[in-house]
């Protein structure tokens, strides 16, 4: 009995230290509670850190796009002009050839053969010529020794023209003959590259079997766009100077790839009337095609671009931003705070785009961490150096 009595006293002991440690420990708790609401609603938010980079002023040229496409300046479909079996084919696939180089050579023997045959014929009507004039001459003679009646002179003289006019008609069968004679050979009109053959040696060919090979004319090219009335305006008023004159412009291609062709063209067309289903004209321009990258029917953007550049300012493409209104960049002021800004945009170049309003010199446009601020946010932004590709 004493020891359970022990037992009971020694529970109610623990008990009651535990209900007096209770209130503590819960005060305790509340305390360090209160201690870290406090140091979590004293501590600021972070500032969003992003990248900035200065718009700058670089040399540019106004420029206009246009997709166009090149044209050989001269392009010949050779075809033959009378029939026979090719004799020679000498040319090579694919190969320069020179104005006057021999591309095909027709059979000769029957077209020399007629040649020949109208020579004789124009022999055989000459000696009739001159058997005629000397029978005239005598009959003339005669008659004027009252010998002869008139009408026998007026009859050899006949014969004689007729016979005149049997001569001349031999010759022209000589003339024809020869010409087809020369057909046989069939040269090149103009400089140029070859193509493929569309007709081997031994094939019959005659002005019936169409194209036999294309020639295509290689250094200079033409480069053609159409332009719409209003861009063409638009180019003349900015061509337009002080004193009615004209600033000079360039024309420039810039190849499928993006790459832009290193020769400069010279504008020499416009054509004369507009097209009125698309209110365009066609412009054209020369261009050297010195290393043969141009090709006949190739398509390209034809870039008019003034040769005087102005100083305009750049931003890096990646600080251009568009929505519904247009195009935007994100610029951080002297506070460090965010600002949309609007602006209309020029051409590009390089990796930078021109802006023709709404930046400046000087200001900083976000470049890397756009999608982690807003507009009045303040940031805490880095300036990066720019690239140096893009320095002039």
């Amino acid at each position: 009995m004493r020891f359970d009595f022990g037992m009971r006293n020694s529970a109610s002991r623990t008990l009651a230290l535990r209900t007096k440690l209770l209130p503590g420990v819960c005060s305790l708790l509340l305390l360090l509670a209160g201690c870290e609401d406090h140091k979590q609603a004293a501590a600021p938010p972070a500032k969003p850190t992003v990248s900035v980079q200065v718009v700058a002023l670089k040399g540019v040229n106004q420029s206009f796009e246009f997709v166009g496409h090149i044209m050989a300046i001269n392009k010949v479909d050779i075809r033959a002009r009378i029939e026979g079996f090719l004799d020679k084919v000498p040319f090579r696939e694919g190969q320069d050839v020179k104005a006057g180089d021999l591309l095909y050579q027709i059979e000769k023997i029957q077209y020399q053969a007629q040649v020949d045959q109208a020579k004789a014929n124009v022999a055989s009507a000459e000696a009739k010529v001159t058997n005629a004039q000397l029978q005239y001459n005598r009959k003339l003679q005669l008659s004027k020794d009252s010998w002869a009646p008139q009408s026998d002179v007026d009859q050899y003289k006949a014969n004689l023209d007729s016979d005149k006019a049997t001569v001349l008609q031999a010759r022209a069968a000589l003339t024809r003959a020869e010409v087809n004679l020369g057909y046989t050979d069939v040269w090149s009109p103009i400089d140029g590259l070859i193509g493929r053959t569309v007709y081997t040696l031994g094939n019959l060919v005659n002005p019936a079997s169409g194209v036999l090979v294309t020639i295509v004319s290689q250094d200079p090219m033409y480069v053609l766009f159409p332009i719409s009335v209003r861009d063409l305006e638009t180019i003349r008023e900015v061509r337009r100077q002080d004193g009615g004159t004209l600033a000079k412009i360039e024309i420039r291609v810039r190849l499928s790839n993006g790459r832009e062709y290193p020769q400069r063209g010279v504008w020499n067309l416009n054509d004369p009337q507009v097209d009125q289903r698309t209110d365009t004209l066609m412009m054209r321009a020369i261009i050297p095609n010195p290393d043969r990258q141009l090709i006949d029917g190739q398509f390209v953007t034809a870039v008019v671009r003034e040769r005087k550049e102005e100083q305009r300012p750049v931003i890096p493409q990646a600080a251009l931003q568009i929505d519904q209104s247009g195009y935007y960049a994100l610029v951080v002021d002297d506070q460090h705070k965010v600002e949309e800004r609007h602006i209309q945009i020029g051409p590009n170049r390089d990796t930078d785009v021109v802006v023709s309003s709404g930046l400046h010199e000087g200001e900083k446009v976000i470049v890397d961490g756009v999608q982690k601020v807003r507009p009045g946010q303040v940031v805490q932004d880095t300036i990066l150096a720019a690239a140096v590709g893009n320095k002039r």
